[in-house]
């Protein structure tokens, strides 16, 4: 029996004030392009500016009238969703471990980020739309948030887990900066059971060639974009979501101009629900999905990614064993990816015992020439400039204080917290694998 037909769009804005190009304008076209009631829910991040919030809200308000925005940490969780049946309910959920305050330029830290959950009501249904955006990847080749993601991605999927409740459908859909060859991509995916909307490995959504604000330097390093941005969805036991189309919506610039909409690319899904007669549950099925570049064929279960060899391409039955595409069954797949989480969570251990030694160490050596510019009387005519050198020594010795102390303790209890929740799951899963 057909329950519901839903399209569920995803777009991270790039609303970062006095940062991001052409703001003022982008935010207007994008207000237009939701306001064309195509979409049912959307899902935005990246809304840092609380003028462009209400903004987007008032200006798609005819055809989306229910909104709601997640404040969080210093800038908000630059989280909203926009829907156009009512919200019930909202719950946000802070990361334990979110990058570092004294990172001003990558600023993941001020944003408080987390995972928003609205409780939406659709033809007598309640559906779970889930927000989120996880840490962003500065450097590739020296990843120093993996950790970080991998710890958000785990705590996501627990959040979902425990807040299905009785949602005919969870959808999560954000920017959530990795690949599906990355570990926090197959975390995410093979600890909630959720399914990746997009089987084509040729879709990307992020520093495409297609987009204007792409620059040459990532073009040369990756020609054909990255996929980041994601919608993943999960039926309940006796619900079967069919993904009915997947595509790219928005044209590649803002009508009238010569740039895009964002420096990400908006996705959509088209999601068909039926509901299972009683004797059955929702198995894994065979669904054809249309994309804006292939049409190829999924599994209701599936993990698809990109990257040969790395990838989780999807979860199906064989001899009635979930399995992914390589022939692995789930709980193995699972089991492997989270060691392989738990290894980065040791490592990120250590290198916190390390830090704190060597910010000990470096408040101790900055403690004696601190006390050295005291005892010293300065040189005729640089009074000032001993005066201003005392402060700012002064100033470092509390920054290494308390990054050895209060900062390192907080991330180490969060990175604790993260790797013993894994642990947990890797000790039950096995034996209870009907409750995972």
């Amino acid at each position: 029996m057909l329950l519901l037909e839903l399209k569920i769009l995803t777009l991270n804005i790039w609303g970062i004030p006095l940062v991001s190009s052409n703001r003022a304008p982008r935010i207007e076209a994008i207000s237009k392009e939701l306001s064309s009631g195509q979409y049912d829910i959307v899902s935005l991040q990246e809304v840092w500016s609380q003028h462009d919030s209400e903004q987007l809200q008032q200006g798609t308000a005819s055809v989306l009238p229910y909104s709601h925005y997640f404040h969080s940490g210093v800038m908000g969780a630059g989280l909203l969703v926009l829907s156009k049946y009512p919200i019930l309910g909202t719950l946000f959920h802070a990361w334990s471990v979110n990058g570092y305050f004294h990172r001003i330029q990558h600023a993941d830290w001020f944003g408080g980020k987390g995972v928003g959950l609205c409780r939406i009501l659709i033809k007598d249904q309640i559906v779970h739309l889930y927000n989120a955006h996880l840490h962003a990847e500065y450097d590739n080749d020296n990843d120093e948030y993996k950790t970080h993601r991998v710890i958000q991605a785990f705590d996501t999927a627990q959040f979902i887990e425990a807040t299905r409740g009785t949602s005919v459908l969870q959808i999560l859909a954000g920017d959530l900066n990795t690949q599906p060859q990355d570990i926090p991509y197959k975390v995410l995916l093979l600890t909630s059971k959720m399914t990746d909307s997009c089987a084509s490995d040729s879709l990307r959504t992020n520093e495409c060639s297609r987009n204007s604000y792409t620059s040459s330097r990532a073009l040369i390093k990756n020609p054909l974009g990255i996929r980041i941005d994601h919608i993943f969805v999960r039926g309940a036991d006796n619900i079967k979501a069919d993904i009915i189309d997947y595509t790219l919506p928005f044209p590649d610039r803002v009508p009238g101009q010569k740039f895009s909409y964002s420096d990400h690319e908006a996705v959509l899904a088209k999601l068909r629900l039926t509901r299972l007669p009683p004797e059955l549950k929702a198995a894994p099925v065979a669904t054809s999905v249309n994309t804006e570049h292939v049409e190829c064929n999924i599994v209701e279960e599936v993990c698809p990614a990109e990257g040969a060899g790395h990838a989780i391409k999807g979860i199906e039955s064989m001899n009635g064993m979930a399995c992914t595409a390589n022939g692995q069954s789930l709980p193995a797949a699972r089991t492997a990816a989270l060691h392989e989480s738990l290894a980065l969570c040791e490592a990120s251990l250590l290198q916190l015992n390390t830090d704190r030694l060597l910010y000990y160490c470096a408040a101790t050596v900055l403690f004696v020439l601190l006390v050295l510019l005291i005892e010293f009387a300065p040189p005729v005519g640089l009074q000032t400039i001993y005066l201003l050198l005392k402060f700012i020594v002064f100033g470092v010795i509390l920054f290494c204080l308390f990054m050895a102390s209060i900062w390192n303790y907080m991330e180490r209890n969060g990175v604790l917290q993260g790797k013993k929740s894994m642990e947990v799951m890797l000790q039950h899963a096995q034996k209870y694998e009907y409750f995972y």
